[in-house]
């Protein structure tokens, strides 16, 4: 950490500024450019939703992404562990990826747990203003655990598994999400609607 903070502050690295903007990429794909950042407990359907919204707007002719908790740590933060440290540097990593991401005129679709309030505050301050959009994947948690895809409820349960959000360590749902999505009460078709529609009304997509 000492080193990025150290080379970020060096005189001699200049940010370059390119006669191609993010309002021509985004222009150029008749979408506006954006951030989707879906929060939630383990197993609330984040990445399923997130999945089946990306999916929907390719149909639509729209140029998304999708950056997902699971793939990120088999690449850019495989080098980083659970501790709050290291989450907090997982998500500002991934911050700073749906940043370029968005410059680039794309519509970013983030699927990450993310449990506290500040670490999403963080990602929201790299960006202007609306361009990104808080979903807040609401599952209770005793859904969760019923669908436990991976096991780690029952591991946490044992033990196995400590700071474990949900069980041993909180969980901060938001306080104002853009989009709030009762998932436990909902089909994931119907919540890609609700999104969808969510994007139209803010002029995202057509």
């Amino acid at each position: 950490m000492t080193s990025a903070i150290s080379t970020a502050n060096n005189d001699n690295i200049v940010w370059h500024t390119h006669k191609i903007d993010k309002a021509y990429r985004a222009k150029q794909k008749n979408q506006q450019s954006s951030v989707l950042w879906f929060t939630g407990l383990s197993g609330a359907g984040k990445s399923t939703i997130a999945g089946a919204l990306e999916q929907r707007l390719a149909e639509l002719g729209y140029h998304t992404y999708l950056l997902d908790g699971d793939n990120v740590r088999h690449g850019l933060c495989q080098d980083l562990g659970f501790s709050t440290e290291d989450r907090r540097e997982n998500i500002r990593r991934i911050g700073e990826v749906a940043k370029i991401m968005a410059d680039a005129g794309l519509i970013v679709l983030s699927a990450f747990i993310s449990p506290h309030r500040h670490e999403r505050q963080l990602v929201r301050d790299m960006l202007p203003s609306g361009e990104f959009l808080e979903v807040f994947v609401d599952t209770p948690l005793d859904e969760c655990e019923r669908r436990d895809p991976k096991g780690l409820y029952k591991k946490a349960r044992a033990g196995e598994i400590k700071q474990f959000t949900g069980i041993d360590s909180e969980y901060e749902q938001p306080l104002n999400a853009e989009i709030h999505l009762a998932a436990g009460h909902h089909s994931v078709q119907q919540l890609v609607d609700l999104c969808v529609d969510a994007l139209k009304a803010r002029k995202i997509i057509e």
